[in-house]
């Protein structure tokens, strides 16, 4: 059943410590953002998918400098820590495949510099905000997409099914955690 945020979902419970943690940026252009850059995976978790840029935060790193990396191993764009803005945290949970279960650091940015260029992961293209291809991503993005896109920030918990692919559970609450980098 998806719900939404209430007493019987812990949220703090994603944030414990022992999950493996992840990164996604997000680059957006216009103010209202009017597009957003997504790329198709073409290896990897998540492949055939439609989806933001980032990756695993290694030893000693911290979410923003492995957002700044991963965005730049994925497209070839460098973006400077102090133009990305923290502006969530989203807990993914398979029980079916705990390996895949992790704590995503959601980042936002509308400044950065060189151009998109496709890469051995990941094939970059800007989408209208209007026009977002939720068919071909990750089910729980039609969730929080919308909400970081207009500016929201949030901390969410998603449970896949058995089939890793369904979305069973949903809890969102806003977030407001602003030290976070």
């Amino acid at each position: 059943m998806v719900g939404s945020s209430g007493p019987d979902h812990d949220l703090r419970a994603c944030a414990s410590g022992s999950l493996r943690e992840a990164t996604l940026c997000l680059l957006v252009r216009g103010n209202p953002p009017g597009h957003v850059l997504l790329g198709y995976k073409k290896e990897g978790f998540g492949a055939g998918k439609i989806t933001g840029f980032g990756g695993k935060v290694e030893p000693g790193e911290t979410p923003v400098a492995a957002a700044v990396r991963e965005l730049e191993e994925e497209t070839g764009i460098t973006v400077a820590l102090e133009d990305l803005l923290a502006v969530g945290q989203l807990c993914f949970l398979f029980p079916s495949r705990p390996a895949w279960s992790q704590l995503v650091h959601v980042f936002l940015s509308t400044g950065w510099m060189g151009v998109p260029q496709e890469g051995r992961e990941m094939r970059p293209a800007w989408y209208a905000v209007d026009r977002l291809p939720y068919e071909q991503m990750w089910q729980d993005s039609l969730y929080w997409l919308p909400r970081f896109i207009a500016g929201e920030r949030i901390r969410g918990r998603f449970v896949f099914d058995r089939d890793n692919e369904t979305v069973v559970d949903v809890t969102i609450d806003a977030w407001d955690d602003v030290n976070e980098r």
